[in-house]
């Protein structure tokens, strides 16, 4: 009945209690029967074909049960509207109470249209492809294959047709680069099959215009040193980092060639980048040599002064704590008892010297006072120098404490490390523009970066900025000429220029930095 149906009825049930299938088929049959003549009795419309089955679907839940109910039928329209007005007509279902209400009537040869167009859709976008190509396709297609079928060998490496008579060749891994540039018209691509570069490869390479067009991944980089050493290479070009030339895209592979850059301008950059490295953990190491040094000296210094204090108990305090701030051992053969006023002078000079105060204090006795009047003026004025030792030794050491870190490495951001820790470690918000000694040439908040760059009249060597490094930003930068670029992340880059080196503040600084 299903294939010969032109209507479905569709309708819900729902009865206050729980009823199974048999109990909804009975009742429909049950409640119908002589309700609209012998015409359109349903056992009639069954026997004849032009009712199918009624099928049923119920559940129970908290003591009530819904359901739905479809009947196919081959009736009109009409006949079809009658019958699903009469299936409302049903209250009850077995000993429960229930409502029927049709939800919709169904067009089968409808829906059979809709599918019948949907696939029409399908098989016009796909099966006509081959015999609707057009003559600029087949055009293509031919020259493509010609393009590949004109791979040649130079002294037994795969290149292209041109390599022989051209006054500039392309120097690429291997063959399935040299097809790829064939596929984008470039016919003087030589394959150099590994990164052992060739005797006549790197002959070659002296008498022509050389452009190194490599792989971005470690396997290029080698090549690229090689080919330096043995032969001779004018430009280099970059695949994006981690691809290989052979998966390139043909808009990709011109961008990268449109730009390659002087060899000499790129091995300078690469070597800016090892200085960079190696000072910053240079300046590291120094740093922190001469902060433990300066540590034991204060240590050493402490110990010989209370060895070498005087009999008087107030001096030897005195003179001890001077000699620990300043880390300079106290004078053994300076007299204990005051005497006469020369004691209490070199002491005060020695704590002048030692970095405490400016101040000379001097007192002169006269030679009728007491030994005990002596030595409390000589404690007492010890202890004032003392007490201003200690608070211009500890003024010194917070002024210290704010140029130098943990590890001994200055805040004041004389590298591309210290500007990116003082930037983007410490979250400012800012952005940096460097000179090539990393000196600030101008700042902005992080927001204005592109701006402050397109507007800058020297150009920088670096940018530093606190904020995510965006295609519109890095564009600008290898425009401009900027060899660095540390920003706090980086986003999805459609091109990615080589003349910029990128990094993020996780890459150059240590997690204890950032």
């Amino acid at each position: 009945m299903q294939d010969t149906a032109k209507y479905l009825v569709h309708a819900d049930i729902t009865a206050e209690g729980i009823v199974e299938r048999s109990d909804v088929v009975g009742a429909v049959f049950g409640q119908t029967e002589g309700l609209l003549g012998d015409e359109l009795d349903l056992r009639e419309l069954q026997d004849s074909s032009k009712v199918g089955r009624i099928d049923v679907e119920i559940d129970s839940q908290n003591g009530q049960s819904f359901g739905r109910i479809t009947i196919a039928t081959s009736l009109d329209r009409v006949e079809t509207a009658i019958l699903g007005a009469a299936l409302e007509t049903i209250d009850r279902v077995g000993p429960c109470r229930s409502t029927i209400e049709v939800r919709k009537i169904e067009d089968v040869r409808a829906a059979k249209r809709r599918e019948v167009v949907e696939r029409a859709k399908t098989l016009l976008g796909s099966a006509f492809d081959e015999s609707m190509r057009s003559s600029s396709d087949l055009v293509k297609e031919v020259r493509e294959a010609v393009r590949v079928e004109d791979i040649t060998e130079y002294e037994g490496f795969p290149a292209g047709p041109r390599v022989a008579d051209s006054d500039a060749i392309v120097v690429v891994e291997g063959r399935s680069d040299v097809l790829t540039l064939l596929q984008c018209g470039i016919k003087n691509a030589v394959a150099v099959e590994g990164t052992n570069v060739p005797e006549q490869i790197a002959d070659l390479t002296e008498s022509r215009t050389v452009t190194a067009f490599l792989d971005g991944d470690r396997g290029g980089e080698l090549i690229r040193k090689e080919l330096a050493q043995v032969g001779d290479i004018d430009y280099v070009a970059r695949a994006p980092e981690g691809r290989s030339v052979e998966d390139l895209a043909r808009h990709e592979v011109m961008a990268a060639l449109r730009e390659k850059i002087p060899y000499e301008r790129f091995e300078e950059a690469k070597n800016v980048e090892e200085a960079t490295e190696n000072e910053t953990a240079a300046e590291v190491d120094r740093r922190t040599e001469a902060t433990a040094s300066a540590n034991v000296d204060s240590e050493s210094g402490g110990d010989v002064a209370t060895e070498q204090a005087g009999d008087t108990p107030e001096s030897a305090t005195a003179e001890a704590d001077a000699d620990e701030l300043t880390g300079s051992p106290s004078d053994s053969g300076r007299p204990s008892s005051a005497g006469n006023g020369e004691a209490a002078e070199v002491e005060a000079t020695d704590v002048t010297a030692a970095g405490a105060s400016s101040a000379r204090v001097t007192e002169e006795r006269s030679d009728g006072n007491t030994a005990d009047e002596a030595e409390a003026s000589e404690a007492s004025e010890a202890s004032k120098n003392a007490e201003t030792a200690d608070n211009a030794e500890t003024a010194d050491r917070e002024d210290t404490d704010e140029g130098t870190d943990n590890e001994g490495i200055p805040s004041r951001p004389d590298t591309l490390h210290g500007h990116t820790r003082a930037v983007v470690g410490e979250g400012s918000g800012r952005v940096r523009l460097l000179d090539a000694e990393y000196g600030v040439l101008s700042s902005a908040d992080a927001e204005e970066a592109f701006e402050l760059l397109v507007d800058a009249e020297t150009v920088p060597a670096a940018v530093v900025v606190d904020a995510e490094l965006d295609q519109r930003l890095l564009d600008v930068a290898a425009q401009r000429g900027v060899e660095h670029v540390v920003a706090a992340s980086t986003g999805e880059f459609v091109k990615r220029p080589t003349s910029v080196r990128i990094r993020t503040v996780d890459q150059l600084l240590t997690p204890n930095e950032a």
